[in-house]
């Protein structure tokens, strides 16, 4: 009986292999696997019985069968008997031959099975397949495959055969005439080959080591006669590619005699297939061992076939590999062992060959000849030993070529020469060179001109490869060490190796120190042995120069220190102590910052202070002599390199500093400024800044020197022959002056104080004017050379801050100061207004700021034109473009932005530097007589720059200001009324400076009244906090900010500038800029806010105009004037004021609702009004019926306009923040009026023509809210609320949507819920007047007024609140007298309301348990309940009363509940579902006094709720883990119990298979009894309309049937149940299906 369930289970499955989805096919073959574990033998012979009996079953289908079997008997080959293995064999020879075409994928499984048996049983293999290899008759192409594979998965027992197989198979070669055929009998060979030489190299494990190789050379042999000779000829180019395939393994088994002799004519043949494929690999790999075979005999007939072997390999190599085509990668791999083969053969030959093709036109021909000379030099090491010279003179072609991929070929070269000795011999150094000039390519240079091949290389990839090879040489070749040392440090200093320092320095660095620890620090370089080595001093140079830009070419600055630090003992012996200590200050210096960060002003300066003391440490004149003269030799040598040139000037000023010799010094001086490059600007500045430096020891040397140029031959022959070409003349000469000027500037700035100030005006000042081509002392200049302006410019700026710095400078009269200012003034002038171009304005005030600080003082002209000058000359500029296209612009609009900030700087440290000279209120006062016209200027940017330049002088002068006597401030009334109103600027930037000028302002008056500088007065402190108020242009805020400001100043002028402050800011009205304007407005009320009711007596005035004049302009004082005279009219005529305002016509517009508003000033007048508005309400009905005239259309309601004016104004009043203390006194009347009036006019339409009047108002922008009814009504409840003190009521039902859902007629009640709650929670107290109110509407004519009374009551119980405030029992009375209700909707909310009494007041359900239980029965039978809502209410309501009522109560209910809900256990209705589950999950706490009753529905339920943990919803799935979870307790199965408390929390994730696993486990483990019917209440739901449960239901038997044991399996009905798997194994949805199978699988447990 077993046998036929096991092979019935495996018929089942083999019947559905026809599926066509290959998921459920894969997991019909994995089913099948599964059974073949248990029972291998048994399910072998079930599958060769079906595919017999099936003998029509598709081939696809059959396959899956047999891919099956030979799963099962891989993994159980030790297992099976020999009758198993020969069904097996039987079965799958037969399906492998049945078919005499090729069905690949059929025949192919099935000689997959009969290769797996063959790993144990080889000789029943053999036996069977044999019969089908007859002599004489061609075999099936699987026979021979099936021969092959064999051979290669069992060696040692396939290759006895194979001398057998050999002769009968050499006589068919012959009759194969199709091309599949001939390809299997290639395949086999060339397996047979290989197995035969893996069993000759393993002769020790092999079964007979007698075996030789030519037991099988002559078949070999025979068969290699006619594969050559007459397949390899064949046109089909698959069949040509098996032949060489197969001849590569044969050609070692061939009789060495037979394959010399076939030599001549084999290796042509092979060649000749590269011009007939384009995939060479196969080729190229068997002609590999077709020469390694041939070498391995010492074959001599090899030597006449080389050159066409090597002209044919050779273009193999040339043609680039393709890295994406792998068999490319494998063709090189190949060739280049066939080369290698060669090479140690023919050496000579194969040079000799290679060799000349370096010199070849053809690139690709010079890279390939590389990459073979890299493979035979690594790999023929000895044969090439003696070559090594030859091949290195060879290589002189490929040094020079220019090609970026001959480049890297020739560096690959080079490094397998380096590890081979070959760099040692004459010309290694040659190669050393090339590699050091590719590590110096320029990494961002692109090659000039490149074939279009989409994969050559950049000059950055040759330069980066190039590097690392260099830095490997060095590091891992020891035998390079004295080769690179000290060789490399000639590529040091020359100038076109500058970008390879880094890695030179790297390598040389690293020598030095593996020099070093073999003890040669004192001989490390040996100049006697190495003429061409730099000198010390020129290596010194070179390495700190580059240094000075330390992160170009790969951070060189680091580089370049380190090894200067190693060679510190070749420099000088002296620089030990000293180098050792500062240069890893230095290094570490330059790796703490990068190149955004590090200053590179301040590096310099740490550079040249290294270099002084460097220079005290030596202390030797006459070396200090060689160096700066290398130095100067060096300087041509960075033509092209300002930067680095300009430091070396730096450097030469420093070293001629500590030169003793005099004579030197004026020698080196001359040479520098006869070979000057005086055209290019960093020339200019690095030989001023060194003669600037030099004057630091050598004042006198220098200024003879520039004295003695002006009249040297040099200085007059370059003017002189510069005279000949007009044009260049002038240029020419402008910048050697222009460059001697600067050197005097620079030399009165560095020259010592003392010596300097005497030299000044006699010496200095009198060449500077000489070369500027000035004919008197007034300087008037003719020049238009920029470069001459701007360098005296830069020199009578370095002169004054020297005279200012001077020792004596307060006795210094510097009696040229007027004429020099009025020549800055000049060139300031001078400069265009349309655009900032240049730094001569900028240049002109820095040098003015410094001269006007000198001794004597400016007259008035001159100081009034300075500063006008000035003002005009950067405040007029046009304002800088905008970001976007300044970013467009890139670098140029970059430079001018910085050059535009650095000019506002220059000119407020000028103007500082002015009002320093007089720091009284006159002064400030004359200061700011310049600046008021910019300060009120309508063009935005010339207001911006003049106001941020006062903000910084006012500071300036607050910060200055020592006041010794108290004087008035007599200016602060004017100053500050032309600062404040700027505070409201429509620039943000006015607005923030402007407030920051008021702040000085008060506190420089405090500071006059006699306060300290230091003191804070609270007040004015308050005016920064307003600055984050004046970020953004709201009108709103700067007026606030604004009123603060003024309420700010108001408290602190004086009263005697009161009355100036007023009216300098009248005049403030008329500012071109309209904000200022307001803000003026805003100050002035606020100033006479101060003084008290100003305006009263001007109301009954005003009442008249005020509509027109709000109409008019929208000004804010205005608008508060309006407010204050409708207040007073209305406390005197409330009622009038009341009617006139209602009878505006709706929508009310933002005037009319402005002045309704100033009605809630003052809380006794509003109560009364808000009284008046309430009654106006209630006195009329809500909406009138209309009949619509539209075809099958009902009435609409319309709204009554006087309740809905009155509601508007209501809102408009409640909406004022003074109008809360009325609200509070009305909240009871006015909460239940407005809750009524939303209700009735939900769905409620407007009047025709107010429809059409609010769609106009709001295309023209004036209603500033609906008019529609509803949304109306909710508005002003929501303002009552937040007017009445209950903002977090108004908060809570926003939060949560409530608002919405009491608009929507289908929401409305959840929306009053909403609000029931919220009431509850945060307005408890004011409920009692609340009910006591609301209860008469529950017997309203309106069904709209009981729903929501009902709704907002039975919310209200799911609080405690009502049984603290003694309404409980009144409230369930009217909630119970609701049940009856003709109201579907009120019958419903009834009895949530009632169950809600659970959460709301526990205590009392026990005392009403009886009565609240019959309610929701009665609920659950409601007879008019189409939908079952009021079930499905009463469902939920009991599950909330359930653990508060008597178990009395409920055990008499309890079967009767059980039974009524278990049908909505599977209702499509998904909440139904979800409070059905939730309830049963509630009853299962009532059960133990029915234990087995219930345990008995609990049963009945499981597997429902352990299915639908898959159902569609989560809502419903979170209910089965909370039934499931609170059913465990009472299941008797404490496994099942901490499963479902575990895996079942809500919050936890639930993988459902491996979940289903364990339930089965436990349920089988506890409940074995029960199998048969958890399986049969899971076929109910193979029928499940949902997917995921129709595949859980087999899935879960499937598991029940895994963990059963073997003594409860007989209570299952097995053939019905595998009819119900086999019909829903038809499932139209894979999913199902493939869980079908899984569980057919399974089955084999319970047969």
């Amino acid at each position: 009986m077993t046998e036929s369930r096991i092979k019935r289970l495996a018929t089942t499955l083999m019947d559905a292999t026809t599926d066509k989805d290959p998921l459920v096919q894969e997991q019909i073959y994995n089913a099948l696997c599964y059974l073949g574990e248990s029972e291998p033998e048994e399910i072998l012979n079930a599958c060769d019985e079906y595919l017999r009996q099936h003998d029509k079953l598709a081939y696809p289908h059959r396959v899956i069968i047999l891919k099956a079997m030979e799963t099962v008997v891989k993994n159980n080959i030790a297992l099976l008997d020999k009758s198993t293995a020969k069904v097996v064999i039987f079965l799958a020879s037969n399906e492998m031959t049945k078919s005499k075409e090729v069905i690949r994928d059929w025949q192919q499984a099935a000689s997959n099975v009969l290769v797996a048996v063959g790993q144990r049983f080889i000789n029943k293999v053999m036996e069977e397949v044999l019969t089908k290899f007859q002599p004489g008759i061609l075999p099936h192409y699987f026979v021979m495959q099936t021969f092959a594979n064999l051979s290669v998965s069992n060696v040692f027992g396939m290759v006895p055969f194979l001398n057998s197989i050999l002769g009968t198979m050499l006589p068919m070669l012959g009759m194969a005439k199709q091309d599949h055929m001939k390809s299997v009998f290639c395949y086999a060979l060339q397996h047979f080959s290989e197995s035969i030489q893996e069993y000759l190299a393993n002769l020790d494990k092999a079964p007979d080591p007698t075996v030789r190789k030519d037991t099988f050379s002559n078949e070999i042999f025979s068969a290699y006669e006619v594969l050559f000779n007459s397949w390899l000829q064949h046109r089909e180019a698959k069949l040509r590619l098996a032949v060489v395939e197969a001849m590569g393994p044969m050609s070692y088994l061939m009789p060495g005699e037979k394959l010399e002799e076939q030599l001549p004519k084999l290796i042509p043949g092979i060649l000749a297939l590269y011009k007939k494929h384009t995939e060479a690999f196969y080729i190229s790999k068997s002609l590999c061992q077709i020469l390694e075979a041939s070498v391995n005999i010492g074959s001599r007939s090899l030597d006449v076939q080389l050159d066409s072997l090597l002209g044919t390999l050779h273009p193999q190599i040339c043609a680039p590999a393709d890295p994406s085509i792998p068999l490319t990668v494998k063709n090189h791999t190949e060739v280049l062992r066939c080369f290698t083969v060669l090479a140690c053969s023919f050496p000579d030959r194969v040079l000799a060959f290679l060799l000349p093709k370096l010199e070849s036109s053809n690139e690709r021909t010079r890279v390939g000849t590389l990459l073979i000379m890299r493979q035979i030099i690594n790999s023929a090491p000895s044969q090439m030993e003696i070559k090594k010279p030859f091949i290195l003179s060879s290589m002189k072609l490929p040094l020079q070529d220019s090609n970026n991929k001959v480049k890297r070929a020739v560096v690959q070269v080079i490094s397998a020469m380096a590890h081979h000795g070959y760099l040692e011999q004459p010309g290694g150094e040659a190669m050393m060179e090339f590699l050091v000039r590719q590590c110096a390519l320029p990494s961002d240079a692109q090659p000039k001109k490149q074939p279009p091949d989409a994969d050559d290389l950049t000059s950055d990839s040759v330069q980066s490869i190039s590097v690392n090879t260099l830095f490997l040489l060095s590091t891992t070749v020891d035998r390079m060490s004295n080769v690179l040392w000290p060789y490399l440090l000639e590529f040091v200093t020359p100038i076109q190796f500058t970008n390879a320092l880094t890695p030179l320095c790297k390598s040389l660095m690293y020598l030095a120190v593996k020099k070093q620890e073999e003890g040669e620090n004192a001989s490390l370089i040996r100049y006697d042995l190495n003429a061409n080595l730099p000198s010390p001093y020129a290596l010194t140079t070179r390495l700190l120069v580059v240094s000075s830009q330390p992160y170009v070419g790969d951070c060189r600055g680091a580089a370049a220190l380190r090894l200067l630090t190693v060679l510190h003992y070749s420099v000088h012996p002296a620089l030990d102590q000293l180098w050792s200590k500062q240069v890893p200050l230095l290094v570490e210096h330059i790796e703490e910052n990068t190149e955004r960060s590090l200053s590179q002003k301040e590096w310099e300066e740490k550079l040249l202070l290294f270099l002084q003391e460097t220079l005290a440490a030596v202390s030797d004149n006459t070396w200090i002599c060689h160096f700066v003269t290398e130095m100067c030799r060096q300087l041509n040598s960075y033509n092209g390199f300002p930067l680095e040139k300009n430091f070396l000037y730096k450097c030469i000023g420093t070293t001629l500093g500590a030169c003793a010799s005099k004579d030197l010094v004026q020698k080196q001086l001359q040479e520098l400024l006869e070979t000057a490059r005086y055209h290019e600007e960093a020339e200019r500045e690095g030989l001023a800044s060194c003669f600037g430096i030099c004057a630091i020891n050598h004042l006198e040397e220098t200024l003879a020197k520039l004295e003695d140029f002006v009249r040297s031959d040099v200085f007059k022959k370059s003017v002189g022959l510069f005279s000949i070409f007009k044009d260049r003349s002038d240029n020419e000469v402008e910048k050697i002056k222009s460059t001697l000027i600067l050197c005097y500037g620079y030399v009165a700035m560095y020259a010592p104080k003392e010596l300097v100030l005497s030299r000044i005006e006699a010496d200095i000042l009198k060449n500077v004017f000489q070369y500027f081509n000035t004919k008197v002392l007034g300087i008037k200049v003719e020049t238009k050379d920029l470069t001459l302006k701007l360098c005296l410019i830069r020199s009578i700026c370095m002169i004054s801050q020297a005279i200012y710095n001077g020792v004596k400078c307060g006795d210094f009269i510097f009696s040229r100061k007027a004429e020099l200012v009025a020549q800055m003034v000049e060139f300031i002038k001078a400069e265009p207004l349309e655009a900032m171009r240049t730094p001569v304005r900028q240049r002109a005030m820095i040098t003015c700021t410094y001269l006007v600080i000198l001794e004597p003082h400016l007259s008035d002209p001159d100081r009034t034109e300075l500063i006008d000058t000035c003002l005009a000359s950067v405040l007029a500029l046009p304002p800088l473009e905008p970001v976007k296209e300044r970013e467009e612009n890139g670098g140029d609009a970059l430079h001018r932005e910085m050059l535009y900030g650095d000019t506002i700087s220059a000119l407020k440290d000028l103007l500082k530097s002015l009002l320093q000279r007089n720091l009284t209120p006159h002064g400030l006062q004359d200061m700011f007589a310049h600046l008021g016209p910019w300060i009120k200027s309508n063009k935005e940017h010339e207001r911006q720059r003049a106001v941020e330049v006062s903000a910084a002088l006012l500071e300036f002068y607050l910060s200055k200001l020592n006041v010794s006597t108290v004087i008035p401030f007599y200016n602060l009334g004017v100053l500050t009324a032309l600062f404040s109103p700027r505070c409201s600027d429509s620039l943000a930037s006015v607005r923030q400076h402007a407030v920051d000028c008021v702040y000085c302002l008060l506190y420089i008056q405090l500071c006059y009244e006699g306060f300290a500088r230091d003191h804070r007065d609270e007040m004015v402190e308050g005016l920064k906090a307003l600055k984050k108020g004046l970020e953004e242009p709201d009108f709103t805020v700067l007026f606030h900010t604004c009123n603060n400001i003024a309420m700010v100043i108001g408290k602190r002028v004086p009263p005697d500038q009161l009355m100036s402050l007023l009216l300098a800011m009248f005049e403030g009205l008329a500012d071109p800029d309209r904000n200022c304007s307001r803000a003026a407005t805003v100050m002035i009320n606020s100033l006479l806010k101060e003084r008290g009711g100003v305006l009263q007596e001007k109301v009954p005035d005003i009442m008249s105009i005020i509509h027109s004049k709000l109409e008019e302009v929208d000004e804010e004082h205005i608008r508060k004037a309006a407010q204050q005279t409708v207040y007073i009219l209305a406390s005197q005529h409330k009622s009038v004021v009341v009617s006139s305002l209602l009878g505006s016509s709706l929508p009310f517009d933002s005037h009319t609702c402005a002045m309704w508003r100033s009605l809630a000033t003052e809380p006794t007048l509003t109560s009364q009004i808000l009284e008046q508005l309430l009654e106006k309400v209630n006195r009329d009905v809500p909406y009138k019926e209309s009949k619509c005239f539209l075809l099958g259309s009902g009435s609409e309601r319309i709204a009554t306009p006087l309740p809905l004016a009155a509601t508007c104004a209501l809102y408009e009043i409640m909406s004022a923040p003074e109008s809360g203390a009325a609200v509070l006194g009305l909240y009871p009347p006015l909460f239940v009026t407005l809750l009524l009036r939303v209700s009735c006019t939900v769905g409620v339409q407007l009047p025709k023509n107010l429809q059409s009047r609010e769609r106009r108002s709001s295309s023209h922008g004036q209603a500033p809210r609906s008019l529609h009814p509803c949304s109306c009504a909710v508005e002003t409840l929501k303002a009552m609320l937040a007017r009445g003190g209950s903002e977090e009521v108004a908060r809570a039902v926003s939060s949560a949507g409530g608002w919405e859902l009491m608009a929507s007629p289908e929401r409305h009640h959840d929306g009053i819920a909403v609000l029931a709650s919220a009431m509850a929670r945060h307005a408890g107290p004011r409920l009692p007047l609340i009910v006591k109110n609301l209860i008469p509407t529950l017997s309203s004519v309106f069904d709209s007024q009981r729903i929501t009374t009902t709704a907002f009551f039975a919310e209200l119980l799911s609080s405690n609140v009502v049984n603290d405030l003694i309404l409980l029992e009144t409230m369930m009375d009217n909630m119970t007298g609701r049940q009856k209700d003709a109201c579907m909707l009120v019958r419903m909310l009834a009895l949530r309301g009632l169950g809600n009494i659970a959460s709301g007041s526990p205590e009392k359900v026990r005392k009403h348990g009886a009565k609240l239980l019959a309610s929701m029965v009665n609920g659950m039978d409601d007879k008019d309940d189409p939908h079952n809502l009021v079930a499905l209410e009463a469902m939920s309501s009991l599950s909330k009363l359930l653990d508060h009522l008597e178990e009395r109560d409920i055990q008499s209910m309890l079967l009767h509940i059980a039974i009524r809900i278990r049908p909505f256990f599977d209702s499509e209705q998904p909440d139904l579902r979800q409070s059905s589950i939730v309830l049963f999950g509630n009853l299962t706490k009532f059960s133990e006094g029915n234990c087995e009753v219930f345990f008995e529905q609990i049963l009945n339920g499981l597997v429902t709720l352990l299915l639908h943990l898959q159902d569609p919803k989560p809502e419903v799935v979170k209910a089965c883990k909370f039934a499931l979870r609170m059913c465990g307790p009472n299941m008797g199965c404490e496994g099942l119990c901490d499963m479902f408390l575990n895996h079942l929390r809500e919050d936890r994730s639930l993988h459902y298979g491996e979940f289903m696993n364990n339930v089965c486990k436990h349920l089988m483990q506890s409940y074995p009894e029960m199998l048969n019917r958890l399986i049969l209440t899971n076929l109910f739901y193979f029928k499940s309309n949902w997917v995921d449960i129709r595949a859980a239901a087999p899935m879960f038997i499937g598991f029940l049937v895994l963990h059963v044991d073997e003594d409860h399996c007989q209570q299952v009905d097995l053939d019905q149940l595998i009819s119900a798997l086999n019909l829903l194994l038809k499932d139209p949805v894979p999913a199902v299906r493939v869980k079908v199978a899984e569980t057919l699988g399974r089955l084999v447990r319970i047969l």
